[in-house]
């Protein structure tokens, strides 16, 4: 049988026109500003989210991470969702590499922060024992609501709080473009409210490395310097940025407009395991209510739920039979559509998630 797997979308594997591209890549040293491909995909990035200048980067936290060596000074806090990536899933480089706070607010279940709240978070800078609130950041998708699009309304709100007191909005847009797809509006409109941007190629754009940074020219500037900083300086890296090249194109050629079929399958795989009575909700903010999975909150490539078995046990089974899903925090499992994964996929999966779930026994208490 053939492996599905649904771990992420990270797991895409780059088209043969990406590959052939690789390999006929023209190069030069990036450092000194001399890949042509690196050159032509920033420009595309920037153009494509209206901003007027892209820098690319190893991967969405070193694009988070050369973002927030940019807006910010030592010892200064960002304003962030508690379950956000950098938060969570970065190894603390805002402390560690930085050298700045979180200043860490609750999500609602759509993945938005609440504006009164954000407004209240900031600090009183004439009182010497608190950090200078420094940037907001938003994620886009929000992962852990179930990916989440935050809308552009939304976006614009969060930045008009931000720039009244004088900071800088950040969105890490790992899967901007899901959000972009799910909402039906132009890349520009979504990323217009922003002063930075990054998004990921490597996940549902299907490219095999890399993100791209975009915003003003100077913020760009400074962020080089940053990558520079964290061991990013890329030599002949045309190799990976051609493959983003071909991602970024626009209409059925590209990347792009295919993260509907995502979508779709995302959502036909939490229809079908809604109506598995061992499929349960994921609770906390990926669906508050208690119950069956809703399948309504499926927007974009992800599916997060609970499972009325030991978690483990349904995992390894269904790797045996070569399905493959991940564990998720707070005892959630998680699948995740992709580039590669078709229709028949998720209807084999179903099967299997079915023939598992009749053959493990429910959970006792304390199992996950």
């Amino acid at each position: 049988m053939r492996l599905i797997d649904l771990r992420s979308d990270t797991v895409t594997v780059p088209t043969d026109e990406m590959r052939r591209a690789m390999a006929a890549a023209e190069v030069g040293d990036d450092v000194f500003g001399d890949d042509p491909t690196v050159r032509a995909l920033e420009e595309r990035a920037a153009e494509l989210l209206g901003k007027e200048a892209g820098l690319f980067v190893t991967s969405g936290t070193q694009g988070n991470l050369v973002s927030q060596l940019a807006h910010l000074g030592r010892g200064q806090e960002t304003i962030a969702a508690e379950n956000s990536h950098i938060v969570m899933d970065e190894a603390a480089g805002h402390a560690v590499v930085v050298g700045t706070s979180v200043r860490a607010l609750r999500e609602r279940p759509d993945g938005t922060l609440d504006p009164v709240e954000i407004d209240a978070a900031f600090r009183d800078p004439t009182d010497p024992h608190e950090p200078i609130s420094g940037m907001v950041t938003i994620e886009n998708t929000h992962a852990h609501s179930m990916g989440q699009p935050l809308s552009v309304e939304y976006t614009t709100e969060v930045a008009a709080i931000a720039h009244r007191h004088g900071v800088p909005l950040h969105v890490d847009g790992a899967r901007f473009f899901n959000a972009v797809v799910a909402l039906g509006v132009p890349p520009v409109a979504l990323a217009g409210p922003a002063d930075s941007v990054t998004f990921c190629l490597s996940k549902g754009l299907a490219c095999p490395v890399g993100s791209v940074v975009v915003g003003p020219r100077d913020f760009i500037w400074r962020a080089r310097r940053g990558r520079k900083l964290v061991g990013g300086g890329l030599r002949q890296v045309g190799v990976l940025a051609a493959p983003g090249l071909l991602a970024l194109r626009d209409g059925p050629s590209g990347m792009i407009e295919r993260l509907a079929d995502d979508h779709e399958n995302a959502r036909r795989l939490a229809d079908g395991l809604a109506e598995m009575t061992a499929i349960e909700s994921p609770g906390g903010i990926a669906q508050p209510d208690a119950g069956p999975l809703d399948p309504d909150r499926v927007r974009t490539d992800f599916v997060v739920f609970k499972v009325a078995r030991s978690r483990a046990a349904f995992l390894d089974a269904l790797r045996a039979r070569n399905v493959l899903m991940v564990e998720y925090p707070h005892g959630q499992v998680r699948a995740v559509t992709h580039y590669g994964i078709e229709a028949d996929d998720i209807e084999t999966t179903l099967a299997a998630v079915a023939a598992v779930l009749r053959e493990t026994a429910p959970a006792t208490a304390g199992t996950q």
